[in-house]
């Protein structure tokens, strides 16, 4: 259970900031209500998850597929890309989260 409320938690964060880059100084109200509510449901979900698991593990999750997430979304809707210092530093994360879902046994 915990598993599945970090992690929407950490893909609905992933995409907040694509709608926050379209709020363009706060003068678009449309994406702004859209991001506002996205960040409201995340932090809902990730607190769900913190009554069974230690804040540093489901930070540690959130944080490595909110990073992930947005920086596909920033190749695919911005163009942006990555050095090879910094995939090899999103390589990193994505191995540290691994590690953690496949064998931490930590609890709250």
């Amino acid at each position: 259970m915990w598993r599945t409320g970090c992690a929407r938690a950490a893909r609905i964060d992933g995409r907040q900031p694509l709608a926050l880059k379209q709020v363009e100084g706060l003068s678009r109200p449309l994406p702004l209500a859209f991001t506002v509510v996205g960040y409201v449901i995340a932090f809902s979900l990730m607190s769900l998850s913190l009554k069974t698991i230690p804040i540093g593990i489901a930070y540690a999750v959130w944080s490595g597929v909110g990073i992930v997430a947005i920086s596909i979304i920033g190749l695919i809707a911005f163009g942006q890309r990555l050095d090879t210092a910094a995939l090899a530093g999103i390589a990193l994360i994505v191995s540290g989260v691994a590690v953690i879902q496949l064998f931490s046994k930590s609890q709250a």
